[in-house]
C-alpha cells in the first residue's frame, strides 16, 4: 500500500488487524497531526484506546436514524476504562438497560412511540456491547444478543416499521432475518438484499433500509454464518463459498408475494464486499451487485496488514505453525487488540489457532472467478479506506461485466470505510445509481 510507518501509520495499521472491522476507521490524535495540519473530523479525541475511540463514530453516527442518541453515547464512553477488557460490553450493557427499562414504563403508561424508540436504541446498544466483546464464547454473549433481537422486535410494530422476523431455510437449519415490505409498492417491487460483514449486525445500517423502503423497493437483511445471532447462538462460521448461503436466501425471497424476481439487488458492507461477488459470480438470479468497499482478494488485503505489522512473525506461519501460534500466543496476552482479534475471529471462522485462521483467511480470494459475474455491477470505494486499500479498484479492473466505480472522497466526507459518518451522502449516490439501473 505504500504507507510509511509513522505514527498514525502504525495506528492504522493495527486497526487494520481487524480484518475489516466496519468501526474502526483512525486513531485518537492530537489536534494537530505531526505535519502540522489540522485533525481530521473523524479523529475524535474521547477516548485513550484508539479502538474503542473508532468505535464510537460508528454508534454516533447511529443518530441518523434514530438508532442511538449523542448524549447516551458519549456519556457510555465516558464511564468505560480503557484496559479493562470487560469496560466496554458492560458499560453498553448498562446503557441499554436502562433505556430498555424507559421504554418499558412508557408502553405501560400506553406511549407506544416512546417506548419503540426506546427499545430501538437498547437494542442498538445491547449490539455495541457485543462488537467488542473480549469472550465470545462467554454466556452473557448469547444473553445479550437475545436482548437485542427482543428489544429490536418489540421496537418494528410500535413504530409501525414494515418489517417481519423471517428464519431462512440453510442447509440443516434456519438463518434468522428480516422482511421489510415497502409501504408504497401496489403489487410486485424491486428487492434489496442487504448483509454486513464480519462485525456489525445487518439492524445496524437502519438508514439503508429507510432508504430502499421510502423508494419503493422491499428489503431482505439476514444474520448470515459468521455475523449476529448466526454465529452467537447457533455456531454458524464464516464460509469462503458464500454462493451457498446467498443461493437459498434467493430461494426464499422469491417465495414472498410482491417479490419481482427480475429486480433483485445484492449489497454487501464491509467484509461483505468480499463476500458478495463470490455469491454474484454463481447465482444467476442476482440482476445489480453492489459491494461496499468491493474486494478482490481479502486473502491478500489480511496477509498484507498482518505481513506489514508482523515482519518477523509471519515467516514462521508457513515453516512452523505451531511456533507461530506460540508467538502469537505471547503478543496477545500483552496486548488486548490482538487478544481480542485473535479471539473473535477465531470464532467467526471456526477454527481454534491463529495459524488457522490466517491458513483460512487465504481462501477468500475472488480472482479465479470474477470473470464469471454478469449482472451490473457498482464498485463502491473511498480514498480513506482502511482495511482493504486498492482492492476495490482491482476488483473493477478484473470484472467483465457491465460495472461503475463510485469513489467517495474528503470533499464528500463519504471517504471512510463504509462511509461511515457520511450516510446521507452515501444513500444520496448509490440509491440515485441503484434507480437508473433497478
Amino acid at each position: 500500500m505504500g504507507i510509511t510507518l509513522d505514527r498514525r501509520s502504525l495506528i492504522q495499521a493495527s486497526l487494520g488487524l481487524t480484518g475489516g472491522l466496519a468501526l474502526l476507521k483512525s486513531a485518537p490524535a492530537a489536534a494537530a497531526t505531526p505535519s502540522g495540519e489540522p485533525r481530521p473530523w473523524w479523529e475524535l479525541g474521547l477516548m485513550a484506546d484508539p479502538i474503542m475511540e473508532s468505535q464510537l463514530l460508528h454508534f454516533l453516527a447511529g443518530t441518523y436514524s434514530a438508532q442511538s442518541d449523542i448524549s447516551e453515547v458519549l456519556d457510555t464512553a465516558s464511564r468505560i476504562v480503557a484496559g479493562d477488557d470487560w469496560s466496554w460490553p458492560n458499560e453498553w450493557v448498562r446503557t441499554a438497560d436502562r433505556i430498555r427499562a424507559m421504554g418499558d414504563v412508557s408502553l405501560s403508561r400506553r406511549h407506544p412511540i416512546s417506548a419503540g424508540n426506546a427499545y430501538l436504541r437498547a437494542a442498538n446498544y445491547y449490539r455495541a456491547a457485543l462488537i467488542h466483546h473480549p469472550e465470545p464464547t462467554h454466556p452473557s454473549v448469547v444473553a445479550t444478543g437475545r436482548k437485542a433481537v427482543d428489544a429490536y422486535n418489540k421496537a418494528l410494530p410500535l413504530l409501525k416499521i414494515p418489517g417481519t422476523p423471517v428464519r431462512i431455510p440453510y442447509e440443516n437449519t434456519t438463518l434468522p432475518g428480516y422482511f421489510f415490505r415497502a409501504p408504497s409498492a401496489r403489487s410486485i417491487a424491486p428487492l434489496l438484499i442487504f448483509q454486513q460483514g464480519r462485525d456489525a449486525w445487518p439492524e445496524e445500517s437502519k438508514y439503508v433500509i429507510d432508504a430502499a423502503l421510502a423508494r419503493g423497493y422491499h428489503c431482505l437483511i439476514v444474520h448470515a454464518p459468521g455475523q449476529g445471532m448466526a454465529i452467537r447462538e447457533q455456531g454458524l462460521p464464516f464460509r469462503h463459498d458464500w454462493e451457498q448461503v446467498i443461493r437459498p436466501v434467493v430461494d426464499f425471497a422469491l417465495c414472498i408475494a410482491g417479490v419481482d424476481s427480475r429486480r433483485i439487488a445484492l449489497l454487501g458492507w464491509s467484509m461483505g464486499g468480499a463476500l458478495v461477488p463470490r455469491a454474484a459470480a454463481f447465482e444467476r438470479r442476482i440482476k445489480i451487485l453492489i459491494p461496499n468497499p468491493g474486494v478482490l482478494n481479502w486473502g491478500d488485503a489480511s496477509f498484507e496488514q498482518f505481513n506489514m505489522y508482523f515482519p518477523e512473525l509471519m515467516p514462521l506461519l508457513d515453516s512452523d505453525p505451531q511456533a507461530f501460534d506460540a508467538a502469537m500466543g505471547q503478543l496477545m496476552q500483552q496486548v488486548f487488540l490482538y487478544r481480542w482479534y485473535m479471539k473473535d475471529s477465531m470464532s467467526k471462522h471456526g477454527v481454534s489457532t491463529p495459524s488457522a485462521l490466517l491458513f483460512e483467511l487465504r481462501r477468500y480470494n475472488n480472482e479465479p472467478i470474477v470473470h464469471r459475474i454478469r449482472c451490473r455491477t457498482l464498485v463502491m470505494d473511498g480514498t480513506a479506506e482502511a482495511f482493504s486499500q486498492g482492492q476495490a479498484r482491482l476488483l473493477f479492473d478484473a470484472l467483465e461485466c457491465p460495472k461503475d466505480y463510485m469513489l467517495f472522497t474528503a470533499q464528500d466526507t463519504g471517504l471512510l470505510h463504509c462511509q461511515e459518518g457520511a450516510q446521507a451522502v452515501a444513500n444520496h449516490r448509490m440509491f440515485d445509481w441503484l434507480d437508473e439501473y433497478l
